[in-house]
């Protein structure tokens, strides 16, 4: 059973930093495609970043110089460093497996909540 365990969020004032984990279990984290979103009150989800099984990544324009993922393969874990955090970036943030895909998947866990908050 895939099972995707998130932490890391907090609250936060716009400028500051944060980094978010995603422990994965259950497959085969190595050869898997990992991706972040998150989802905002009254807004659907959406990605914030994508990790292929062999590093390359993708950003939309919204984080782009500011977020970096990373993955740690031997560990089975997914990272996402966030820099220069903004109040638009309020959401709960959660991993999944797989990329950019027709529409976004809904989270498997309890995600992490992130608050950037003046």
């Amino acid at each position: 059973e895939v099972q995707l365990v998130e932490s890391g969020g907090g609250l936060v004032q716009p400028g500051g930093s944060l980094r978010l984990s995603c422990a994965a279990s259950g497959f085969t984290f190595s050869a898997s495609d990992m991706s972040w979103l998150r989802q905002a009150p009254g807004k659907g989800p959406e990605w914030v970043s994508v990790i292929t099984s062999d590093g390359a990544t993708w950003y939309p324009y919204s984080v782009e110089g500011r977020f970096t993922i990373s993955r740690d393969n031997a560990k089975n874990t997914l990272y996402l460093q966030m820099n220069s955090l903004k109040i638009d970036d309020t959401a709960l943030y959660y991993c999944a497996t797989g990329g950019l895909a027709p529409a976004p998947p809904a989270p498997r866990g309890q995600g992490t909540q992130v608050t950037v908050f003046s």
